[in-house]
């Protein structure tokens, strides 16, 4: 089981420079348009299996997406192949645009 994490957790993970990989799994489209503002890492969601390697199973890896759906189902793939600190952002960065950062454009 998986745990999610609220955008404002995630703002002062980052703010307090907790140590966390944040995985963007949206496709390259979507990533052009906007981002989170944190160093992120990305692999859409389609080429996790292929690149799941890339990934340390030691590290907190928090997963977004648009709205918190696709990265769920990442999430859950990663938990099946022994990840253990696996957490879903919860509303994606649609939730990030809302709380956080209205100027974040997203379509």
């Amino acid at each position: 089981m998986n745990k999610s994490i609220s955008v404002n957790q995630l703002k002062n993970l980052d703010d307090n420079k907790e140590e966390f990989i944040l995985l963007d799994v949206r496709t390259d489209a979507e990533v052009l348009q906007s981002k989170i503002p944190i160093d992120s890492m990305h692999i859409p969601m389609n080429e996790i299996p292929n690149r799941i390697t890339e990934l340390d199973k030691n590290k907190n890896i928090i997963v977004y997406c648009k709205s918190g759906k696709r990265s769920q189902r990442v999430c859950d793939y990663l938990i099946q192949n022994n990840f253990k600190n696996i957490q879903n952002l919860d509303g994606g960065i649609l939730a990030w645009a809302n709380k956080i950062d209205p100027t974040l454009l997203i379509f």
